[in-house]
């Protein structure tokens, strides 16, 4: 029988390697796989580009990867929120690099990616710096931007239950990023706070369908 749960934390990103590039769920302090990232820090791997909504806050979340020197480019939409410090400083050293992304468009390119699309156009961002180097066209008498597809190599995502196939429900906000972005990365992995028997997951709720889901491991209790 399929069972994708994994021992430990440790072990579900043991092969993740040098310049991977790393999808990591999450909105404010909602949906972020806390303990994936101190497992990712724990192995060490560097050079690596992050895709996530933001750049953490304090020393937790992705602040611990920038904060350990693990990243060297990052790519989200709000790179300067409250307690960025690590971001803040590793920036202005020119130490790492930024792509910034509007939400809305950040969301659709990786949706376009894991729905095997080859792009699409926006009209966000047109006539700005965002634009530079990309194919404009009108559309409708309004100046659009074509965006590429994001992929990754890595998703690390948090969710509330899973069963031994990777099915997925979230809990209310903690949802946000984490579903499209498990559809858009080579390899997804889940720290969960809950293992469920196989069939105890209401199908209507279930956002993540276990064919998107490589690992999972549940987290410790605190």
């Amino acid at each position: 029988m399929i069972d994708k749960f994994v021992t430990d934390m440790a072990s579900a990103v043991a092969d993740m390697p040098d310049g991977a590039h790393v999808m990591i769920g999450g909105f404010g302090s909602s949906g972020i796989p806390f303990a994936l990232i101190d497992a990712v820090c724990a192995a060490g791997p560097r050079h690596l580009t992050v895709i996530s909504n933001n750049t953490g806050s304090g020393e937790t979340g992705v602040s611990a990867l920038l904060r350990e020197g693990l990243v060297d480019k990052v790519i989200c939409s709000y790179p300067r929120s409250r307690g960025s410090v690590w971001f803040e400083r590793l920036y202005t050293q020119r130490a790492i690099e930024l792509e910034l992304v509007p939400q809305g468009t950040l969301a659709e390119r990786m949706r376009a990616a894991g729905a095997g699309l080859g792009g699409f156009f926006t009209p966000t961002g047109y006539g700005t710096a965002l634009a530079k180097g990309k194919e404009t066209r009108m559309i409708d008498g309004r100046g659009h931007v074509l965006e590429a597809p994001l992929a990754a190599d890595y998703a690390l995502l948090s969710a509330a239950r899973a069963d031994p196939w990777g099915n997925l429900v979230y809990n209310t906000a903690a949802r946000n990023f984490n579903p499209v972005m498990a559809t858009a990365a080579r390899c997804t992995v889940v720290e969960v706070a809950q293992a469920a028997a196989l069939g105890a997951l209401d199908p209507e709720a279930v956002a993540t369908p276990g064919i998107f889901v490589d690992r999972v491991a549940v987290r410790e209790a605190l």
